[in-house]
């Protein structure tokens, strides 16, 4: 790789505003000929942290750090020298030059169709929030969003728009404004198969950022009774990788950076809703599980994380393995599972997430909700109970077993031993009998470290849901069927949702390949399942019947799983109104009993009694 030519340097340097750039990341007060502040290196309450801006230098005389602007730059944001500096040059309009005598510069081919892709998607991100907010078939979408509780000003700063339904319109409009049919295949917004066929349609748009607040990406809700699943994203391309972007890390992240913390939200509306509440350093992953390299990239400038996900069964799930990726990778970790918000008689609806209690409850409700979290470890201690009960041997046994995968991304000996002994204590067990356990557990091959660089993955663990998608897969002709009878939000395992999102993507684009399909996966190791899979003969007899067979079973599984969620929270409000602490909760028991009595009903159907 080439350096950057030291005239180059010397430019930016030249044009460098110390104070314009240092006043991105800390206030400054200025006293004499310097200007002070809270250093943002280490913990302090009097300022010694100062700025000399005729120098362009800095220095902290508490913890001793200092240097020029753009080591200061560097160190908050985690970046290279030579992306600093070419971040610098284009924020004051100076034009990069490569030393070419350190080897062969960049393709110029390449860095220019790199910039005309961030152009394309500035023009399509303008041309959606046209829609959006000036047509009237965006007008629907619109609505939808002010009813959600989704202010103008927010619509405006996250710059949401809506893809018109004609197909055709967008590749139209762009080869008005110059665009070549070649350039608009490669630029990912369209159909590899029909061309001229639109990616997104009748859809509210998202714009996903980089960190220079350059569009990279879009995802894509559908409005209405639409089947298929509610969101959509852009396929990985030459400036997107979905494992390794986070959805508002431009606008989030100046405030991540002043409080080191970031709430990990499941959604873009989630996200939204509480950027509307006020909560400034939320993000969220892109439709799949949040990666390791999602979360290195948060730990550059977060000491820790709270994890808000959904109330439900495959919110939960989500929330366990968030708290394990954070842990591999240095993040502290709180949860937070938005529950029963305060009610009125207008609005007595229970709330799942972030955006349904803006909705139902208000920007205040959703502050105050945030406020209740719960550490990590606690919150997996209880779901242990929860899932598997710890009244038996049997169940003490898998409740145990359910806490070493985080035993295992703890990065501390310490932290491990008094999990351990809280674990014992928790479940009513000898600790010798759970370090046994755990132990036998590590001869068989895990160790309890961070992975290294490059082998984050693990193998893909065939189970039922997974099986199901690889199926329809195999078989997809199948798809259309399928997804009318199944819904995303069914599915809990992180890489049959991944594979659900592929094949949905395929059947909008009208893409039939194998090809086409692994190439909208991102993860290495379900490409190879597949893969493997397809080549066998699993899915060949009577794969109608297959498929019909895995739908009815994740059906029922699910509904099992939250009629064991209701058992569970009935013989907790019976308990509290033995001993007088429930009197106030008939409402609460009513609503429960009434679910249990629809769950049972539609369990009775789908087994066919």
């Amino acid at each position: 790789m080439p350096r950057i030519a030291q005239s180059t340097i010397n430019e930016v340097n030249d044009k460098l505003d110390a104070l314009s750039v240092m006043n991105d990341y800390l206030k400054l007060d200025k006293k004499g000929n310097r200007y002070w502040g809270l250093c943002p290196f280490h913990n302090e309450k009097t300022p010694s942290f100062t700025v000399d801006p005729d120098r362009k230098m800095y220095h902290c005389f508490g913890c001793g750090k200092g240097g020029g602007i753009i080591s200061f730059i560097m160190e908050m944001d985690k970046l290279t020298f030579p992306e600093t500096v070419e971040m610098l040059a284009k924020r004051f309009g100076v034009e990069i030059v490569y030393d070419k005598t350190s080897g062969p510069a960049p393709e110029e081919g390449v860095v220019k169709k790199t910039e005309e892709f961030f152009e394309l998607y500035r023009r399509v991100t303008l041309s959606f929030h046209h829609f959006l907010v000036e047509k009237s078939e965006g007008r629907r979408a619109y609505e939808y969003l002010l009813d959600r509780g989704i202010s103008g000003e927010l619509i405006e700063r996250f710059r949401l728009g809506y893809a018109p339904q004609d197909r055709r319109w967008l590749y139209g409009f762009l080869g008005k404004k110059g665009y070549s049919p070649a350039f608009l295949a490669e630029c990912g917004l369209f159909s590899e198969k029909y061309p001229q066929s639109a990616f997104f349609s009748g859809r509210l748009m998202f714009p996903i950022t980089d960190r220079l607040q350059r569009t990279i990406a879009f995802g894509g809700r559908i409005l209405g009774e639409e089947t298929g699943p509610k969101y959509i994203n852009s396929r990985d391309s030459a400036i997107f990788r979905k494992g390794q972007t986070l959805f508002a890390i431009d606008l989030a992240l100046q405030e991540i950076r002043r409080t080191k913390t970031v709430y990990l939200a499941e959604g873009y509306m989630d996200v939204i809703a509480l950027h509307q509440a006020g909560i400034c350093n939320a993000v969220a992953p892109l439709g799949t599980a949040f990666t390791d390299e999602q979360a290195k990239l948060l730990r550059r400038w977060a000491e820790k994380a709270f994890l808000v996900f959904d109330s439900d069964t495959a919110g939960q799930s989500a929330a366990y393995k968030g708290i394990l990726t954070c842990r591999r990778n240095a993040l502290a970790c709180e949860v937070l599972v938005p529950g029963q918000a305060e009610t009125s008689p207008d609005k007595p609806l229970p709330a799942k997430d972030p955006a349904d209690i803006l909705k139902n409850f208000g920007s205040e409700a959703l502050q105050n909700n945030m406020k209740c979290f719960i550490n990590d470890f606690d919150y997996l201690l209880e779901r242990g109970r929860i899932l598997f009960g710890t009244t038996g041997s049997e169940g003490k046994t898998k409740a145990v077993a359910f806490l070493f995968p985080y035993l295992e991304a703890l990065d501390s000996d310490v932290s491990r031993d008094t999990c351990i002994t809280a674990i014992a204590d928790a479940f009513q067990v000898e600790r010798g009998a759970v370090q046994g356990d755990y132990n036998r557990r590590l001869e068989q091959g895990r160790r309890p470290s961070v992975p290294e660089e490059g082998k984050q993955s693990k193998p893909i663990r065939g189970n039922e849901e997974l099986h199901l998608l690889t199926g329809v897969a195999v078989n997809n002709y199948l798809y259309p069927q399928f997804r009318s009878r199944l819904s995303i939000q069914e599915i809990e395992d992180p890489a049959a949702r991944e594979l659900f999102v592929a094949l949905e993507e395929c059947y909008v684009h009208e893409e039939t390949g194998v090809d086409d399909l692994l190439s909208r996966i991102s993860e290495e190791d379900l490409r190879n399942y597949i893969s493997e899979k397809g080549n066998s003969q699993e899915f060949s007899a009577n794969p109608e019947q297959l498929v019909e067979d895995g739908i009815r079973r994740v059906k029922q599984r699910r509904l099992r799983h939250r009629l064991s969620e209701i058992v569970v929270k009935l013989r907790t409000l019976n308990r509290e109104q033995g001993t007088g602490q429930g009197l106030m909760d008939n409402d609460r028991l009513e609503d429960l009993l009434a679910e249990k009595k629809y769950l049972d009903t539609e369990l009775r159907n789908l087994e066919g009694r």
